[in-house]
């Protein structure tokens, strides 16, 4: 699924990793720590396939296959949370992406704000709408940078049942909170 070896970036001069190897299939998850700025998401990025590495060796799934959340959501805030899901749906081609975008509106508790202008959410209601993006179209890898940011606790109870169920794939979760889902942690990076 993800093969890394000796995977390196820089951005100038900049070292911002060197010679990392990654070895992850499905199922299971790769737990990646950190301080800020120990390029974390630089790394989440480049296995997202959003950034090139400098060197080393890289295998991911093809681009439409993986699934990936910033800590930007990356949702219209000008348009609704259907109006976002039905876009992204079509761009993934998503055959029967009505009943997909109600499920997932329903199962991130946005159902009742579904036709509500985005720019109007909390940022933890924007995470969750993020959250239905990045799942919508049944990725096999899923890369989540921080996805507890913003949550509250319903929310983060809510993601964390997600993250169960997501336990026959591939997962790469970076988090300053690392408890939260030590458990599920078949594979561990942590910066320096």
């Amino acid at each position: 699924m993800v093969r890394a070896e000796k995977l390196s970036k820089r951005y100038g001069l900049k070292r911002i990793f060197d010679k990392v190897d990654i070895e992850l299939d499905a199922p299971g998850l790769l737990l990646v720590t950190g301080p800020n700025g120990s390029g974390k998401t630089t790394l989440l990025r480049v296995l997202a396939g959003l950034a090139s590495p400098t060197k080393g060796k890289l295998e991911l799934p093809s681009r439409e296959r993986i699934g990936y959340l910033g800590h930007d959501p990356l949702v219209y805030r000008e348009l609704t949370p259907l109006e976002n899901l039905t876009l992204f749906a079509r761009l993934y081609r998503i055959p029967d992406r009505t009943q997909r975008i109600d499920d997932l509106l329903e199962r991130f508790g946005l159902s009742k704000r579904r036709n509500d202008q985005v720019g109007t959410f909390s940022r933890g209601m924007q995470q969750r709408l993020g959250l239905c993006r990045v799942l919508l179209h049944d990725p096999s890898l899923i890369v989540l940078d921080e996805p507890f940011n913003a949550l509250d606790a319903a929310g983060c109870a809510l993601l964390d049942r997600t993250l169960d169920e997501l336990a026959t794939r591939a997962v790469v979760v970076a988090t300053h909170d690392p408890d939260r889902v030590e458990r599920l942690a078949t594979a561990r990076l942590a910066f320096a």
